[in-house]
């Protein structure tokens, strides 16, 4: 073959390569140019109603088992009330000690949001004879810390509540008029409320309560804690 033969046949191969090129798909790198818009997803369909807020979903109907009945009918609960309603009318600090948890003392607040001062068995015995100044925080009348012994302080509001004529609930604060909402501050501990509905000279505003915090050990109930309620301003 002659040599302007061939030129003429490497050119037509050529131009029939770039001919089928121009055809050919992009190369997977290649951008292309325009992107296709993804298809909406259905919105869901709900069948059920949707419950009002009043209304308990099915999965939460199952009864949740509280420490509600079996303490509230237990009746060495209710012989404790009476054994600290006698240990605050006598005085009697070895009762009373025996009446506190061996293993969390008692907690007693005088103020719902004041200072908690905690009595093991050995100090309990005591409250009634010592003369410690203890900080039960500040006053909600004068705004002044409130600093004196248990006998000072606390003993005065117990011997007013604590009388055969109090109102006992169980696991349930009863209070009289307040200015507040009155929570008792062991949540899962449960406790009696021991309720004085004051007096008709004072429009019942001089009326008290005290919570009782307790705890089984070994089948026996003790005090946690004492809790203190009355009107404020």
């Amino acid at each position: 073959m002659k040599l302007g033969s061939l030129v003429l046949a490497l050119m037509i191969l050529t131009l029939s390569a770039c001919s089928a090129a121009v055809d050919a798909p992009p190369p997977p790198t290649a951008l292309p140019t325009a992107t296709p818009q993804p298809a909406l997803a259905a919105s869901p369909t709900f069948n059920a109603a949707i419950p009002t807020l009043t209304q308990v979903p099915a999965s939460a109907q199952t009864a949740v088992p509280t420490i509600a009945p079996p303490f509230c009918n237990d009746t060495n609960t209710r012989e404790l009330i009476t054994s600290l309603t006698k240990a605050i009318a006598t005085k009697d600090g070895a009762l009373l000690s025996s009446l506190v948890s061996p293993s969390q003392g008692m907690d007693v607040r005088y103020y719902r949001d004041g200072n908690v001062v905690n009595y093991d068995t050995e100090h309990a015995k005591f409250v009634f004879e010592t003369t410690f100044q203890a900080d039960w925080g500040l006053s909600f009348g004068s705004g002044e810390p409130t600093l004196g012994s248990f006998q000072e302080i606390i003993l005065p509001a117990l011997q007013i509540v604590f009388t055969p004529n109090a109102e006992v609930t169980c696991n349930q604060l009863k209070v009289g008029g307040a200015t507040y909402m009155p929570e008792w501050p062991y949540p899962g501990t449960p406790y009696y409320s021991v309720h004085f509905a004051g007096t008709d000279q004072y429009g019942s505003m001089d009326w008290q309560t005290w919570a009782v915090g307790m705890e089984t050990i070994a089948g026996k109930p003790y005090i946690t804690a004492l809790a203190h309620y009355v009107w404020e301003p």
